[in-house]
């Protein structure tokens, strides 16, 4: 532990020795390594988390070099999980990274979920991010879930019997309302600034140091230049974290749940 690789953050007071042993026995989910997933996979592994799990179902394509950091040109046409794990060793040749080249969906979601002490999520699906989510409150694991478009983007963190994203939107928003990165753009360091974030967010839940951004939403406007958080309480009628929950049971989610991520009643 007195490798000088982790010295700059050993010595601070929310680290210490206690905090770097904690982060070498860690394990995180990375769900999805494209402009999110690439710098908090970086930051992670240099902070010294142990152990990665690299969730990813896509090859790298030359339109996600302006922002997913983890890839370069000799990466094309090979899969991410793989790509990011060579880039990964390259950094730290200690990490336990397992490399799983597939889609997130119901039938396994509880299986990445459990495996891991905590989850990022940097798909770009609505669908896929609550039904992270979902997972998450039902497994009890702690979940930082990010999301970016054009020159801003978002972060907040969700935590076991805390506000969850349902209690903040409800649910996904129609896709005819939305438009995606490739129809609308996006500039690479907007995906620096939130995946930045989600990886301290992840350290700090990690860490259990000072207040993590639970029943609270960071929002970032690069082109405005301006940042902001808002508050949010739990709902009471949530479909996943009141007591009157509606999603239930995991095994059961596409007989609760439609496709659309949306909540059967």
């Amino acid at each position: 532990m007195n490798d000088a690789r982790h010295h700059r953050q050993r010595i601070l007071a929310e680290v210490g020795e206690a905090g770097q042993q904690r982060l070498e026995r860690a394990s995180v989910a990375i769900v999805g390594l494209g402009g999110l997933g690439s710098p908090v996979a970086l930051y992670l592994a240099a902070a010294g988390v142990g152990r990665l799990g690299l969730i990813d179902d896509q090859p790298v394509e030359r339109s996600n070099l302006n922002r997913q950091i983890l890839f370069e040109e000799g990466d094309l046409g090979h899969p991410k999980v793989d790509a990011a794990a060579r880039r990964l060793r390259a950094l730290d040749s200690s990490l336990r990274l397992d490399a799983r080249q597939e889609n997130v969906r119901a039938s396994n979601v509880e299986a990445v979920v459990a495996e891991y002490d905590l989850v990022v999520d940097g798909t770009d699906s609505f669908e896929t991010k609550f039904l992270l989510n979902d997972a998450a409150v039902l497994l009890h694991k702690p979940l930082v879930h990010g999301a970016v478009l054009q020159w801003g983007g978002q972060v907040t963190t969700v935590l076991p019997d805390e506000p969850c994203l349902r209690c903040l939107f409800g649910g996904p928003p129609d896709p005819d309302d939305i438009q995606t990165c490739e129809e609308a753009g996006i500039i690479g360091s907007a995906t620096g600034v939130i995946g930045s974030v989600m990886a301290e967010e992840a350290l700090k839940v990690l860490l259990k140091a000072r207040t993590p951004l639970s029943g609270r939403i960071f929002q970032h406007d690069g082109l405005a230049g301006e940042s902001r958080v808002t508050s949010f309480p739990r709902d009471p009628d949530c479909p996943v974290c009141s007591p009157r929950a509606l999603i239930t049971d995991l095994a059961r989610y596409e007989e609760q749940v439609s496709p659309r991520g949306q909540v059967l009643v």
